[in-house]
């Protein structure tokens, strides 16, 4: 056993927050690269959480509606810096990424095709496809202990690839089934099965396997109750003030509205909620046509932050263009049209996933020991890892056959994602470098390819 002197010292909240500030800027790659980017600072390089812990708050983020890659931010933050510690972390994770789409979508939309930022995207696609692999590969190579929970893995691969069930069904079903395999054969998923060797060899975290809860971590009837009157305040006022001034039927007023359902109403992370945002913003409301749509989930992809931050872009365009909008704010306001309309469908869209931490949170810390809670989100892991798969492969498929298996290999894409999965596998480069690399080239071979 490592020494208790060998772990890191108290981390201040500058020193956090300025961590979190970073990470906002650096979060590429979806979730599964953001998740990938955090186990490695947070757990491998600084310390400052468990394996274990981590896993355990990423697998009730896992079962949230709502990016979880920010909630986790937001879990850990709250569990080191009580609730302005999860406030900052959730919070530095998300605005980064709406400047910069804001100012991007301006862009697109008041300039037209920008043949730079198609350069850069050329790129960055398949470095992203790599990073998915790779995280992939480190969350199955901790989580999957035993044939058991391979077998998860393979059935939820096979479940969502060849049989296209949704991802909430799959969740539901994992969870069944280690709630049932822990009691049947409790060895198998406790901690992973088998996972409690793989954390000793990690010299111990601030927040270890055997830290005690904090007390502002812990459940109190009263606290819940205080942080579910505020969220109701905090989402009631915007939404009656949008009512008065503007109207039910207003555009600004629906968009708030309709950003609340996606954000309480569906499950299974950003690619799960987009159908649902493209049925509405194109089809319903008609706030973006449909090749707007996939440029900007093209700029989604590629931005930091989470990938549903695409409701920034759908937001800007639906206000820009909007002829209500152009009567509110006037003619010659169109980018503060589209700017107000972006952080307005940011704020619906991201409140609820701040609730759900602040307010579950007490929960989910009082059952980490308990194996009647971990043996089913054991199993939700495991279930994680063929669900992160399938989406490699379904980032590989549309970035090296572009028009389809009926069309041309791309062959400079797939020596890119050749080149970033060496990169990361081989010479273990940090994400950004590979990025920033991957995007340099792709602009490269856009430039003198014509």
């Amino acid at each position: 056993m490592t020494a208790p002197a060998d772990r890191p010292a108290q981390v201040s909240f500058r020193e956090a927050f300025l961590f979190w500030l970073k990470l906002g800027f650096i979060s590429f790659g979806g979730p599964a690269g953001q998740i990938s980017i955090m186990h490695q600072e947070l757990v491998d390089n600084r310390r400052w959480i468990s394996e274990r812990r981590f896993l355990h708050a990423l697998n009730y983020c896992m079962v949230l509606p709502g990016p979880e890659a920010q909630q986790l931010a937001t879990y850990i933050g709250w569990l080191m810096h009580r609730t302005w510690g999860g406030i900052v972390a959730g919070a530095l994770f998300v605005l980064p990424s709406l400047f910069i789409l804001i100012a991007l979508s301006w862009v697109y939309i008041a300039f037209g095709d920008v043949p730079l930022v198609a350069g850069l995207f050329y790129g960055i696609k398949p470095a992203v496809t790599a990073i998915v692999v790779q995280a992939a590969h480190r969350i199955g190579s901790r989580a999957l202990k035993n044939n058991t929970l391979w077998a998860i893995a393979g059935a939820s691969f096979v479940a969502i690839f060849a049989l296209g069930l949704p991802f909430p069904l799959i969740v539901v079903a994992a969870a069944l089934i280690g709630y049932v395999g822990g009691r049947l054969s409790p060895a198998t998923f406790r901690t992973g099965g088998g996972h409690g060797a793989a954390q000793r060899a990690h010299a111990p975290a601030l927040i270890d396997d055997d830290t005690p809860t904090p007390e502002h971590a812990r459940f109190s009837v009263g606290r819940l109750v205080r942080i579910v009157l505020a969220g109701a305040l905090l989402w009631a006022g915007p939404m009656a003030l949008l009512t008065l001034l503007l109207g039910w039927s207003h555009t600004l007023t629906q968009m708030g509205w309709f950003f609340t359902k996606a954000a309480l109403l569906t499950f299974g992370g950003a690619y799960a909620v987009l159908p649902y945002v493209y049925q509405g913003a194109v089809s319903h409301y008609g706030w973006l046509t449909p090749t707007q749509m996939i440029d900007g989930l093209a700029l989604g992809e590629t931005t930091p932050g989470p990938l549903i931050m695409v409701v920034a872009f759908v937001g800007f365009v639906g206000g820009y263009l909007n002829d209500e909008m152009r009567a509110v704010f006037g003619p010659d306001s169109l980018f503060l049209a589209g700017a107000v309309a972006a952080t307005l469908v940011t704020w619906f869209t991201f409140l609820p996933s701040f609730l759900f931490i602040l307010a579950g949170g007490p929960l989910v810390e009082s059952t980490h020991d308990d194996l009647k809670f971990t043996a089913p989100l054991t199993a939700i892991t495991a279930a994680v890892v063929g669900v992160i798969l399938n989406l490699a492969l379904f980032f590989g498929y549309h970035v090296l056959w572009p028009e389809g298996f009926d069309g041309h290999f791309d062959l400079p894409s797939a020596l890119i994602a050749l080149g970033a999965a060496v990169a990361l596998f081989r010479f273990r480069r940090n994400v950004i470098h590979v990025i920033a690399a991957c995007a340099a080239v792709g602009l490269a071979v856009r430039t003198l390819g014509g």
